[in-house]
């Protein structure tokens, strides 16, 4: 009804999440927020989310994860930081339970990803100086697998396909140790450049920005032909964000749904054309098996025995559903079960040598423009 608290609050958090979600939290303008704060007649930042932690609790449950930038220092100095800074250190989390029960002034080390602290769901960190000058990055746990899985030597030329806002991107740049060459493709002008600008602070170096529909991308261009890694993080549903705007929680229509499995599908088997390709992980922030397990069958069947899927970190709880044989190699993640956002990653690897193209090439056909993220 429109009386009911969460129709009151439908105006501010629309604001908040188009501004918020699935961007790099500096990237939302500070005029902006100086205007939400003086309508809402709130002093803070996280005074702003108060009404929208009340009205759902959904989101509170995702802890505030930390990514150590190693470009920039090492976990054991940003302990330390946090330590002086009046936080209280417990050590290594030994399971999820320990991560949901954190409150106050505590903190822990991530039991699955070396370089991940994990703070209480209400901690802020937009004003830390360790954020401002690109030492950590604020990061949902989920988000970090991509990277993490794909594991890129050092010197290695990687594509990351559709990088914006970029925290991938500066995660694949701190595991290579900014030796090598990661090239990002994005559409969005406006992201770009304030990805661009994130991974400066970040201390990145040895990438190149493109404003490019990644399927627009030519594999046989001698400039990728030393690609070996691509992380692909296509558009999607995003029915795996767990502050969505309660509007925008609906499932999607099937046509949406098929429509994106559609173009999920075409730029996998295009990443997968590139002839040096040796290792790529799909992902996605959703929940739908469509646009997951679905896509991944789909086109391991279009190429035949050219890649094979990799049983990725098998101490990950959650697996893939039993979509088709081998289905559970893949990961997915969510609010009840990883205490993170849902998400889903596949990891694939070519199989012996060869460079062997997709059984059927696609019929072309016109193809509507997608955004690439939302």
């Amino acid at each position: 009804p429109a009386h009911s608290p969460a129709a009151a609050l439908q105006p501010l958090l629309g604001k908040l999440f188009r501004l918020t979600a699935k961007s790099h939290p500096g990237a939302v303008p500070q005029a902006e927020l100086a205007r939400l704060k003086v309508q809402q007649k709130v002093s803070r930042n996280e005074d702003l989310l108060a009404p929208v932690q009340a009205a759902y609790p959904r989101a509170c449950q995702v802890p505030r994860y930390v990514r150590v930038n190693t470009l920039k220092t090492c976990v054991d100095d940003a302990i330390d930081f946090f330590k002086r800074q009046g936080y209280s250190y417990l050590g290594k989390a030994a399971s999820v339970e320990e991560l949901r029960a954190l409150s106050g002034k505590k903190f822990l080390l991530d039991l699955h990803l070396p370089e991940l602290l994990v703070f209480p769901p209400e901690t802020d960190f937009h004003d830390n100086l360790l954020y401002t000058s690109g030492h950590i990055i604020l990061q949902d746990k989920a988000s970090c697998l991509p990277a993490f899985l794909l594991s890129p030597a050092a010197g290695s030329h990687v594509i990351d396909a559709c990088a914006a806002p970029g925290n991938k991107t500066s995660h694949l740049a701190a595991i290579l140790k900014n030796k090598g060459q990661i090239f990002a493709f994005d559409v969005d002008t406006k992201r770009l450049a304030t990805m661009n600008t994130m991974l400066m602070r970040a201390g990145v170096t040895g990438f190149q920005l493109a404003q490019q529909d990644f399927l627009t991308v030519d594999p046989r261009d001698p400039k990728y032909s030393k690609v070996t890694y691509i992380l692909l993080d296509p558009s999607c549903s995003g029915s795996g964000m767990v502050n969505r705007v309660p509007r925008e929680e609906a499932a999607p229509s099937a046509e949406r749904l098929q429509a994106l499995a559609g173009f999920q599908r075409k730029v996998l088997s295009h990443a997968l054309s590139f002839p040096a390709l040796q290792r790529l992980v799909y992902s996605t922030c959703s929940l739908h098996r469509e646009e997951n397990e679905d896509v991944v069958q789909a086109v391991l069947q279009e190429w035949g025995s050219a890649f094979r899927l990799v049983n990725a970190f098998p101490s990950w709880p959650c697996r893939g559903l039993a979509a088709f044989s081998g289905a559970e190699s893949c990961l997915r993640a969510s609010p009840a079960d990883t205490l993170t956002h849902g998400f889903f990653v596949a990891v694939l690897e070519r199989h012996g040598e060869g460079t062997a193209a997709p059984r059927a090439a696609p019929k072309k056909r016109k193809r509507k423009k997608q955004r690439v993220k939302e």
